[in-house]
Protein backbone atom coordinates (compact mmCIF):
# COMPACT_ATOMS: atom_id res chain seq x y z
CA UNK A 1 0.00 0.00 0.00
CA UNK A 2 0.92 3.56 -0.92
CA UNK A 3 1.39 5.73 2.53
CA UNK A 4 1.51 9.42 2.19
CA UNK A 5 2.88 8.93 5.81
CA UNK A 6 5.91 7.40 4.27
CA UNK A 7 6.01 10.05 1.50
CA UNK A 8 4.83 13.54 2.50
CA UNK A 9 3.26 14.74 -0.97
CA UNK A 10 4.88 18.01 -1.44
CA UNK A 11 2.88 21.06 -2.35
CA UNK A 12 4.61 21.28 -5.58
CA UNK A 13 3.62 17.63 -6.62
CA UNK A 14 0.52 18.61 -5.67
CA UNK A 15 0.79 22.13 -8.04
CA UNK A 16 2.06 19.69 -10.68
CA UNK A 17 -0.51 16.79 -10.41
CA UNK A 18 -3.20 19.77 -10.30
CA UNK A 19 -1.47 20.92 -13.40
CA UNK A 20 -1.91 17.83 -14.83
CA UNK A 21 -4.87 17.12 -15.27
CA UNK A 22 -6.44 20.59 -15.56
CA UNK A 23 -4.10 21.38 -18.45
CA UNK A 24 -5.04 18.60 -20.23
CA UNK A 25 -8.45 20.67 -21.41
CA UNK A 26 -6.41 23.23 -23.85
CA UNK A 27 -3.35 20.86 -23.79
CA UNK A 28 -4.71 17.86 -24.88
CA UNK A 29 -2.47 15.01 -23.84
CA UNK A 30 0.60 16.67 -24.61
CA UNK A 31 0.39 18.68 -21.29
CA UNK A 32 0.15 15.52 -19.32
CA UNK A 33 2.90 13.84 -21.42
CA UNK A 34 5.24 16.93 -20.96
CA UNK A 35 4.64 16.81 -16.40
CA UNK A 36 4.77 13.24 -16.72
CA UNK A 37 8.16 13.08 -18.25
CA UNK A 38 9.54 15.95 -16.52
CA UNK A 39 8.42 14.84 -12.86
CA UNK A 40 8.63 11.18 -13.26
CA UNK A 41 10.34 10.79 -9.84
CA UNK A 42 7.73 11.73 -8.33
CA UNK A 43 5.06 8.66 -7.72
CA UNK A 44 2.27 11.15 -6.75
CA UNK A 45 3.12 13.40 -10.04
CA UNK A 46 3.72 10.15 -12.39
CA UNK A 47 0.74 8.67 -11.15
CA UNK A 48 -1.83 11.66 -11.69
CA UNK A 49 -0.09 12.67 -14.95
CA UNK A 50 -0.28 8.87 -16.28
CA UNK A 51 -3.94 8.90 -15.55
CA UNK A 52 -4.45 12.48 -17.58
CA UNK A 53 -2.52 11.01 -20.30
CA UNK A 54 -4.08 7.60 -20.60
CA UNK A 55 -7.49 9.48 -20.38
CA UNK A 56 -6.27 11.57 -23.27
CA UNK A 57 -5.53 8.83 -25.35
CA UNK A 58 -8.95 7.26 -24.98
CA UNK A 59 -9.82 10.31 -25.52
CA UNK A 60 -8.80 10.82 -28.96
CA UNK A 61 -9.42 6.68 -29.58
CA UNK A 62 -13.18 7.56 -29.49
CA UNK A 63 -12.68 10.86 -31.02
CA UNK A 64 -11.54 9.10 -33.95
CA UNK A 65 -14.03 6.52 -33.77
CA UNK A 66 -16.62 9.10 -34.23
CA UNK A 67 -14.55 10.90 -37.01
CA UNK A 68 -14.43 7.42 -39.26
CA UNK A 69 -18.18 7.41 -38.10
CA UNK A 70 -19.11 10.55 -39.58
CA UNK A 71 -17.32 9.77 -42.49
CA UNK A 72 -18.60 6.39 -43.31
CA UNK A 73 -22.04 8.08 -42.91
CA UNK A 74 -20.85 11.23 -45.87
CA UNK A 75 -20.07 8.51 -48.20
CA UNK A 76 -22.92 6.18 -48.01
CA UNK A 77 -25.13 8.70 -48.43
CA UNK A 78 -23.50 10.97 -51.03
CA UNK A 79 -23.18 6.95 -52.54
CA UNK A 80 -26.75 6.00 -52.22
CA UNK A 81 -27.77 9.74 -53.36
CA UNK A 82 -26.30 10.33 -56.31
CA UNK A 83 -28.43 8.27 -58.33
CA UNK A 84 -32.02 9.74 -56.66
CA UNK A 85 -31.50 13.65 -56.67
CA UNK A 86 -34.50 14.88 -55.88
CA UNK A 87 -34.74 14.69 -52.32
CA UNK A 88 -32.15 15.25 -49.72
CA UNK A 89 -30.60 12.74 -48.08
CA UNK A 90 -31.90 12.18 -44.87
CA UNK A 91 -29.31 9.67 -42.76
CA UNK A 92 -27.03 13.07 -42.94
CA UNK A 93 -29.49 15.03 -41.28
CA UNK A 94 -29.95 12.24 -38.72
CA UNK A 95 -26.79 11.59 -37.57
CA UNK A 96 -25.64 14.73 -37.68
CA UNK A 97 -26.92 15.52 -34.53
CA UNK A 98 -26.02 12.38 -32.86
CA UNK A 99 -22.79 12.23 -33.67
CA UNK A 100 -22.12 15.81 -32.69
CA UNK A 101 -23.66 15.10 -29.49
CA UNK A 102 -21.27 12.55 -29.07
CA UNK A 103 -18.76 15.07 -29.16
CA UNK A 104 -19.98 17.53 -26.97
CA UNK A 105 -20.92 14.56 -24.65
CA UNK A 106 -17.11 12.83 -24.68
CA UNK A 107 -16.12 16.63 -24.31
CA UNK A 108 -17.55 17.63 -21.36
CA UNK A 109 -17.04 14.08 -19.59
CA UNK A 110 -13.56 14.92 -20.07
CA UNK A 111 -13.62 18.58 -18.77
CA UNK A 112 -15.79 17.46 -15.74
CA UNK A 113 -13.50 14.42 -15.27
CA UNK A 114 -10.29 17.01 -15.29
CA UNK A 115 -11.86 19.52 -12.74
CA UNK A 116 -13.03 17.37 -10.32
CA UNK A 117 -9.56 14.88 -10.24
CA UNK A 118 -7.46 18.28 -10.36
CA UNK A 119 -9.54 19.78 -6.91
CA UNK A 120 -8.45 16.00 -5.60
CA UNK A 121 -5.07 16.16 -6.67
CA UNK A 122 -5.11 19.73 -5.78
CA UNK A 123 -5.48 18.38 -1.81
CA UNK A 124 -3.19 15.69 -2.00
CA UNK A 125 -5.36 12.86 -2.71
CA UNK A 126 -4.20 9.51 -4.45
CA UNK A 127 -7.31 9.48 -6.60
CA UNK A 128 -8.32 6.94 -9.04
CA UNK A 129 -10.59 7.62 -12.69
CA UNK A 130 -12.33 5.16 -12.74
CA UNK A 131 -11.12 2.24 -14.84
CA UNK A 132 -7.82 4.28 -15.97
CA UNK A 133 -6.50 4.48 -12.36
CA UNK A 134 -5.65 1.22 -11.90
CA UNK A 135 -4.12 0.67 -15.53
CA UNK A 136 -2.13 3.75 -13.97
CA UNK A 137 -1.01 2.00 -11.32
CA UNK A 138 -0.21 -1.51 -13.16
CA UNK A 139 1.42 0.35 -15.03
CA UNK A 140 3.76 2.65 -12.86
CA UNK A 141 4.08 -0.94 -10.87
CA UNK A 142 2.57 1.26 -7.68
CA UNK A 143 0.28 -0.67 -5.34
CA UNK A 144 -3.53 0.60 -4.58
CA UNK A 145 -3.05 3.86 -2.72
CA UNK A 146 -4.46 4.55 0.91
CA UNK A 147 -7.07 7.49 -0.25
CA UNK A 148 -5.61 9.72 2.35
CA UNK A 149 -5.12 13.70 2.38
CA UNK A 150 -2.28 15.39 3.92
CA UNK A 151 -4.09 18.82 5.68
CA UNK A 152 -2.37 21.94 6.48
CA UNK A 153 -0.25 20.63 8.98
CA UNK A 154 1.15 17.80 7.07
CA UNK A 155 -0.36 14.99 9.09
CA UNK A 156 -2.30 12.09 6.86
CA UNK A 157 -5.98 11.91 7.59
CA UNK A 158 -7.85 9.25 5.66
CA UNK A 159 -10.63 10.68 3.73
CA UNK A 160 -14.28 8.92 3.27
Amino acid sequence: MIENSESVVTQDERTMATLAHALQVVGWWIAPLIIFLIHRKSRFVSFHALQALLLQIVYMVLMGGCMVLWIVVIFSTVLHSSADKSAPPTAIFIMFPIIWLGFMSMWIFVVVLAVVYAIKAGRGEWANYPIIGKIALHLLKLDEPVNSVIDSTGIPRTSL
